[in-house]
């Protein structure tokens, strides 16, 4: 008698779960942004999502967030990961020629070589930001990665 007690309120419970699971997944999918975000999601997959460049305040925290974030990876070794945010960082830089400039004498050469290889990618970020300013859009830019 035990046993079929619990076999019974085992398959309730199942049975319970699968709907909550049904409910908030048709709750998701009904939310009228949901499309927007899956498809910035499936965009930007795993790159660096720059703020809102007309926030002062916000691009400078992204750009130190990333200084302090390839500084660290740096010294860890993870060299790869490191170039990647400081060049995140190089994208949304006022003057990256100066930026350039400081690495070049702090950062060892063959690591400065490696940032060096990304700056096609840094051209066309910065190329992105440019219209991104000019049609005044609202949103987040992604940055291209590898």
């Amino acid at each position: 008698m035990g046993g079929k007690s619990s076999t019974i309120a085992a398959g309730v419970c199942g049975a319970l779960f699968v709907g909550y699971c049904i409910y908030f997944d048709r709750k998701r999918r009904s939310d009228p942004n949901f499309k927007n975000r899956l498809r910035e999601q499936r965009f930007c997959g795993e790159q660096a999502i720059l703020p809102d460049l007309k926030d002062a305040e916000a691009v400078q925290k992204f750009f130190l967030e990333e200084i302090q974030l390839g500084e660290e990876l740096l010294a860890q070794g993870d060299y790869e990961n490191g170039v990647e945010h400081l060049t995140n960082a190089i994208a949304v830089c006022g003057q990256p020629q100066q930026l350039l400039q400081v690495l070049q004498q702090t950062l060892p050469p063959p690591v400065f070589q490696m940032l060096l290889t990304k700056l096609p990618t840094i051209s066309q970020v910065h190329s992105q930001l440019t219209f991104y300013i000019k049609s005044n859009q609202r949103g987040s830019i992604c940055l291209p990665t590898r």
